[in-house]
């Protein structure tokens, strides 16, 4: 059959115009959609995150009901673990992780590592790589990196203490140095003060040495903390002093310690305080101490869920905190006396210091 002209063109596909119009009406779904689709993955990641907290705490209540104490900050024997074993390791039966736990417990006496493991900053086969349940799906730093592949993301609270937490056996929060705590010490009430919360694993920023290294002012706030040369027992809000939004300014010396081995216990490593807000600038004294080490330090806990951290608390229960939470007067200092003593009395902190306090008289509601 033979189309008349008039029929040839009716017959004739889409115009230029008409192409462009349809692909550009696609591109704008798209852009609609696509940070939609994120913030569905993002939900879904943090649901995750929440689960795994929320499994952590069963844990530790668990831990608790079997030796009517919470596990030490800092544990494990002298000699070749020089005490420097995190609690970590003795919660894996509650983790659902008991063959790795027997294996731990059993050592490599002829390769000389005793029962319990080498020194907790070792490398060693069997925990070089922890459980799942030890990495937030948001953070892809410690799903791929860690000292011998043991980076991490869950941190313990040492309250809002800022000075003597490295070597204190008596901070003002949940976890201290070779002690343990009870329920009875948590005066303030155990739906009213922090167990743990999350931090993002610093590895990729490398860890710095003893030292720490200086700054290009590309290094986030979120990915190491900074060493200064002032006490920010003194004056907490010292750590911004070194930040430009969030990244440490071009030249400050920074660590990149946080969350790098899940089976180490010094404070820069494995613990966070509840005086600057959530993913707020970190920072610790340099006189105070090298590598992780530092007596005097501010850690907040930090996270890549948009808005702030989750944390779970004594009694359980798992809660999202905001970055903008109360702190109260950063500008006010709140020591310790020695290192076997906390601060006595309401938190200077706001809210979110009263949070961290087990028993200082000022059991502050969650946000």
């Amino acid at each position: 059959m033979v189309l008349s002209r008039r029929e040839r063109k009716t017959a004739a596909g889409f115009t230029l115009v008409e192409l462009l119009v349809v692909i550009a009406i696609i591109g704008v779904l798209v852009a609609l959609l696509l940070p939609a689709v994120q913030a569905a993955r993002e939900a879904s990641r943090r649901t995750k995150c929440t689960n795994q907290l929320k499994q952590f705490g069963i844990a530790m209540h668990n831990y608790a009901d079997t030796f009517k104490v919470f596990p030490n900050r800092r544990g494990g024997f002298g000699g070749v673990q020089a005490n420097r074993i995190s609690p970590f390791v003795q919660l894996l039966p509650y983790l659902e992780q008991q063959a790795m736990h027997d294996r731990i417990q059993a050592g490599d006496p002829a390769n000389g590592i005793p029962p319990g493991g080498p020194r907790g900053d070792g490398s060693w086969v069997v925990w070089n790589t922890p459980p799942p349940v030890f990495r937030c799906p948001s953070d892809p730093n410690a799903l791929t990196h860690g000292n011998n592949d043991k980076g991490h993301n869950y941190i313990l609270c040492e309250g809002d203490q800022v000075n003597w937490i490295n070597t204190s056996t008596n901070t003002r929060g949940m976890f201290t140095r070779l002690a343990c705590r009870r329920f009875a010490e948590v005066t303030d009430g155990t739906s009213n003060t922090l167990l743990m919360s999350e931090t993002v694993c610093n590895v990729p920023t490398g860890n710095g040495g003893a030292m720490g290294f200086a700054s290009s002012g590309q290094v986030k706030t979120y990915l190491a903390y900074a060493r200064i040369g002032s006490d920010p027992t003194n004056s907490p809000q010292v750590c911004r002093t070194v930040v430009s939004g969030n990244v440490y300014t071009a030249g400050t010396i920074v660590h990149g310690r946080r969350a790098i081995n899940w089976t180490d216990s010094p404070a820069c490593v494995i613990t966070f305080n509840t005086v600057m807000p959530p993913n707020g600038p970190a920072c610790a004294d340099t006189s105070s101490g090298d590598s992780g080490d530092q007596e005097r330090a501010v850690l907040p806990p930090t996270s890549l869920h948009p808005g702030g951290v989750v944390a779970v608390l004594v009694d359980g229960s798992v809660r999202f905190f905001t970055d903008n939470i109360n702190c109260g007067n950063l500008g006010a200092a709140q020591p310790a006396p020695d290192g076997n003593n906390p601060f006595g009395g309401p938190s200077l902190y706001g809210v979110w210091g009263a949070l961290g306090s087990i028993a200082g008289g000022d059991a502050a509601q969650g946000e």
